[in-house]
Formats: structure tokens, C-alpha cells, sequence
């Protein structure tokens, strides 16, 4: 009896250590899922950023027509891919019947998707989009600050460094490390450090809905009312470029795999591998976006503007 009772005992804990073998296999295959996705969804958005820019300097596109084309378009993929799993067709039925819910989407179209699309675009319009994807980066300090103002903290020693890091980075970027000048249009260094701003809100606001309703719900009514406001206020019919066939398929690439494909795929990222590894694993947007803009664009910088780059870059590391 007791060497059966040892045996079931035996098989008992085999079968618990099979299962954790298996939960741990599954937990680094997702793991591994999440570094691919967010590594994919930064590219595609560090090369959007480029493409952006390639075309408003090409085609005479406005900033806020290029806006209202990515928002009124990618809403309804955002839609479509949330009504594709009965899960997403619950939430997007719900969302309706919660007034506070839809009040809180309402602040994401506003203070997150509208202002962090203009601002991004106008940044790139007045700059490059290496210079606007990194002053976007910034974008980490008011997060922390945010951070630590809710849970009552202060900033820890590395994040302190992070902070003088960016300071640093953000003079060495707009000055060129020659404090009497700006190397940037004025222009350029008020929207970016506006898009740094915008960036924060696109990394808090939206926390809370999505939890709940999901973030193809969210960012679905959040692209179209965003994009409604702004056509609304803009009416881009009047500011309609001159576009051809080339043209076209181009602003086709950024709506799909620019802004659909890259914040799908990014917040499949955060979701899988975890929010820290991501937001370290998201620092290949600002690399790619100036990899892209010296070869593509030949555009140039000094040792100051790539010296700035890596401590901003640093910056995220130590604050992520």
C-alpha cells in the first residue's frame, strides 16, 4: 500500500513538473512573440515617420491632410480587427452602454491620438523624422514624472541620471552644442517637444479603456472621433494635394502597415513581452528613423545631433 501510495506520488509530481516544463515553454514562446512583435511594430513606425516626410517634401502634403487621411482610414481597420473575435464584438457592443467609458475614449482621441498625430507630423514637417522621433522619446521623463507624482515617490538615482541625460541630449539636438544658436527651426523644437508631450498622454490615457474594452475597441473610436474633430476643423478638401499612382500606394503602406500594422503589432508587444522590455525594445523606432532618413533622405548630421541621439536613447534605458 505505501509503495503504491509512493508511486501515485511519484507520477503526481511528474505530471505537476511536465506541466510547469510546458507553462514555461508557452511563457517564453509568448515572451519571444512579444520581442518579434515590438521590434516589427517599431521599425514600421521609425519608417513611417521617414516616409511621412518623403511625402510632404515630395508632394507639398500638409501635416494636418496627411492627419486626417491616417485617422478618418486606419479607424476603420482598428474596427474591423476588434469585430473579427466574438470577445472584440462584445466589446464593441458594451462600450456603448457605458457613458463613462466613452466620456474617457473621448479624452484618448482628444489628448492622446489627435494631439500625438499632429504634433509627430508637424515635428517631421519642421525637422526630420529621426530629430521628431527622437525629441518624442522625452516623452519617458513626463511619464515618470507622472509616476512618481501618483505613487508618491521620488525619482530613484538611475532615473535622476536618465533625466540629466535627456536635458542634456535635448540641448546638444537643438543647439548643436553651440549654446548662442539654434540648429533647429523654432518651429521644429516647439513640436517636438510638444510630441514629447504628446507622447506621454499616448502612454496614460489610453491604460484604463483598453483595459477594459480592448485596444482595437479603443483605438478604433479614438482614430475615428479624433479624425472627425480634425476634418472637421481642417476640411482637408480644400488643402487636397496633387497625387499620383506612386503616391497613392505609398500613403496606402503608411495607413496599413505604418499605423495600423505598427501600433497593432507594438501593443501585441507590450502585451506578450511585458511593458519594460518593450519600451527598451521600442527604442529601434528613433534608430530606425534615422537610419532611414541618412539613407533614403541624405540627410545629414553632426557628431552634437548623433551625441544628443544616444544619451536621449540612454535616457529611456534608465527610466524605462
Amino acid at each position: 500500500m505505501a509503495d503504491s501510495e509512493t508511486r501515485g506520488a511519484g507520477r503526481a509530481e511528474d505530471l505537476a513538473e511536465a506541466r510547469r516544463g510546458e507553462g514555461d515553454d508557452e511563457r517564453r514562446r509568448r515572451v519571444r512573440r512579444g520581442i518579434a512583435a515590438t521590434l516589427v511594430g517599431g521599425t514600421l513606425w521609425g519608417l513611417n515617420g521617414t516616409v511621412s516626410k518623403w511625402l510632404m517634401d515630395t508632394y507639398a502634403i500638409d501635416p494636418l491632410w496627411l492627419a486626417c487621411l491616417r485617422q478618418l482610414t486606419a479607424c476603420w481597420l482598428f474596427l474591423a480587427a476588434a469585430a473579427l473575435t466574438q470577445r472584440g464584438r462584445a466589446q464593441l457592443r458594451g462600450v456603448w452602454g457605458s457613458p463613462r467609458d466613452l466620456l474617457a475614449i473621448l479624452g484618448v482621441s482628444v489628448g492622446a491620438i489627435l494631439f500625438s498625430q499632429v504634433a509627430y507630423l508637424e515635428a517631421i514637417h519642421w525637422t526630420n523624422s529621426a530629430t521628431a522621433t527622437i525629441m518624442q522619446s522625452l516623452g519617458m521623463v513626463l511619464v515618470l514624472a507622472y509616476v512618481c507624482l501618483k505613487m508618491r515617490r521620488h525619482p530613484r538615482r538611475r532615473e535622476i541620471l536618465g533625466i540629466a541625460l535627456a536635458l542634456v541630449g535635448t540641448f546638444l539636438v537643438a543647439t548643436g552644442g553651440n549654446p548662442g544658436q539654434l540648429s533647429l527651426p523654432a518651429e521644429g523644437l516647439a513640436w517636438g517637444l510638444l510630441c514629447a508631450g504628446a507622447a506621454a498622454c499616448l502612454s496614460i490615457l489610453p491604460a484604463r479603456p483598453m483595459a477594459r474594452w480592448g485596444n482595437f475597441t479603443v483605438n478604433g473610436l479614438a482614430f475615428l472621433c479624433s479624425g472627425i474633430m480634425l476634418t472637421v476643423a481642417y476640411r482637408p478638401w480644400e488643402h487636397m494635394p496633387a497625387l499620383d499612382a506612386a503616391a497613392v500606394v505609398v500613403l496606402v503602406l503608411c495607413v496599413v502597415l505604418g499605423t495600423f500594422g505598427a501600433y497593432a503589432l507594438y501593443l501585441q508587444g507590450v502585451k506578450d513581452a511585458g511593458s519594460m522590455r518593450a519600451s527598451l525594445l521600442g527604442t529601434i523606432e528613433p534608430v530606425t528613423a534615422t537610419v532611414a532618413t541618412v539613407v533614403w533622405l541624405q540627410t545629414s548630421f553632426g557628431a552634437a545631433d548623433i551625441a544628443g541621439f544616444a544619451l536621449i536613447i540612454a535616457m529611456v534605458y534608465l527610466t524605462a
